[in-house]
C-alpha cells in the first residue's frame, strides 16, 4: 500500500506502508546506525513519529532480549530501505512482524534524507501518516489534534515491583519512563531496586527507606510535570540522587533552574560529549528534545559536569555541596565501549559513603 508522511507545514512525503491506519505524532530523526529495536522499546518516544536516517533497517530482525519497554509506545516509524530478511543468530522475528505485532504503522522506501533535512531546517514538528488515497480533510482533520502532554502518565510502571539482589545498597527508581538497561546497569553494580510509579509522593518514597534515588528518563516537556518537580525538590538532598535524561532535568528545574525546547533535539548514538571534569570526550547515546539553560543555572549550587561537543548544550551537572548529580545522555547504551559506565559507578561510591 502507498503512503505518505504530511507535516504540519505542509510538505508531503511519500513511500510504502506496512499500515494504512493514520497517526499523528511529532516528526524526529535518529541519527543511530544500529539499535532500531532499543529505538522501538525506549518510552522516551512516546506519542512521536520516528525517521532513522540510516538507510537500511530490519536487517538483523528483532528478538525480545533487546526490548527496553513492556511495548512500543511511539505513533510511527519512517525508514528507507526495509530488509525483508533478517540475518542474525538472535533473531526471533522480522521487523515487519514486529512492527504488526506491535501495532505501530511504518511508512518505508520514504527518502529519509530529505525529511531529515527538513527538520533540521524548520525543526520537529507535528506531521501525520496516512494512506496516499486520504484526502486533504481527512488530513486537516487529523491534524488539528493534539499530542498528549502527560506522556509519562502512559508509560510509567502500573505499580511497584523489585529487582533484588543479596543486600546491596537500596535505590528507590522513580520511574518516568525508564529503558529496561539503566535498570540492568543498575541491578549490574550491586543495587537492591524498587521501582515505583511517577506520581509516587515524597514521602511514599522516604518512607521505603532507601540508601539512595534515582531519577529515569522519559518523554516530554518537564515542565508538564510540576507535581513530580515538587517531589524532587522535598528529597533532593536526603539521599545520594542521581538522574538521567528528563530526570536531569527535573532535578535542574527543581533547584531552580530552567529548560527550553531544542530545535530538533538530540536522538541518536553518536553524540559527542565533553566531560568538563577531565577534559575527555565520549561517545554517547541520546534522546531527547529538551536541555537545560545554563544561564539559568548562574547563582544556583549547581555546576555544568558535561557540554555537547556539537553545540555546547549543557549535558551534565553536579550539585556543589549535595551527593547530587545527572547526565542529559545515556551512560547504559554503550554505543561503543563501556566508557560510560563509570557514572553508575560513580553513584555506587556515593551509596557505598552514604553521603
Amino acid at each position: 500500500m502507498k503512503g505518505k508522511l504530511v507535516l504540519e507545514d505542509g510538505a508531503v512525503f511519500y513511500g510504502d506502508m506496512l499500515d494504512e491506519r493514520p497517526v499523528l505524532g511529532e516528526v524526529v530523526f535518529n541519527t543511530g546506525m544500529t539499535g532500531y529495536q532499543e529505538i522501538l522499546t525506549d518510552p522516551s518516544y512516546c506519542s512521536q513519529i520516528v525517521t532513522l536516517t540510516y538507510p537500511l533497517i530490519g536487517n538483523y530482525g528483532a528478538a525480545k532480549k533487546f526490548n527496553q519497554s513492556r511495548k512500543c509506545f511511539f505513533n510511527g516509524f519512517i525508514i528507507g530501505e526495509l530488509c525483508d530478511i533478517g540475518s542474525n543468530w538472535q533473531k526471533e522475528e522480522e521487523l515487519a512482524e514486529f512492527l504488526k505485532a506491535q501495532d505501530i504503522p511504518c511508512l518505508y522506501n520514504v527518502d529519509t534524507r530529505a525529511v531529515t533535512r527538513h527538520i533540521r531546517s524548520l525543526g520537529a514538528m507535528k506531521g501525520v501518516l496516512v494512506p496516499e488515497t486520504a484526502t486533504q480533510e481527512e488530513i486537516d482533520a487529523l491534524m488539528k489534534n493534539e499530542i498528549p502532554k502527560e506522556v509519562v502518565k502512559i508509560v510509567t510502571t502500573p505499580k511497584t515491583y523489585k529487582m533484588e539482589n543479596l543486600g546491596g545498597p537500596h535505590v528507590v527508581v522513580m520511574d518516568f519512563g525508564i529503558k529496561q538497561h539503566i535498570l540492568d546497569s543498575l541491578h549490574g553494580i550491586g543495587c537492591d531496586l524498587t521501582i515505583v510509579p511517577a506520581d509516587t509522593k515524597a514521602d511514599e518514597i522516604m518512607a521505603l527507606n532507601p540508601d539512595g534515588i534515582f531519577l529515569s528518563n522519559g518523554p516530554g516537556d518537564p515542565k508538564d510535570l510540576p507535581e513530580i518537580i515538587e517531589v524532587v525538590r522535598e528529597i533532593a538532598g536526603k539521599k545520594p540522587t542521581f538522574g538521567i535524561c528528563l530526570g536531569h532535568q527535573l532535578l535542574s528545574l527543581a533547584f531552580g533552574a530552567d529548560t527550553y525546547k531544542l530545535k530538533f533535539g538530540h536522538r541518536g548514538s553518536n553524540q559527542p560529549v565533553k566531560n568538563l571534569l577531565t577534559g575527555r570526550v565520549h561517545i554517547t547515546s541520546q534522546n531527547h528534545g529538551y536541555a537545560v539553560d545554563e544561564e539559568s543555572l548562574k547563582g544556583l549550587p549547581l555546576e555544568v559536569t558535561h557540554r555537547a561537543v556539537n553545540d555546547g548544550t549543557v549535558e551534565g551537572i553536579r550539585h556543589t555541596q549535595l551527593p547530587i548529580f545527572s547526565v542529559q545522555y545515556h551512560p547504559e547504551a554503550s554505543p561503543g565501549p563501556d566508557d560510560n559506565r563509570y557514572l553508575f559507578d560513580q553513584f555506587w561510591a556515593m551509596l557505598q559513603k552514604g553521603e
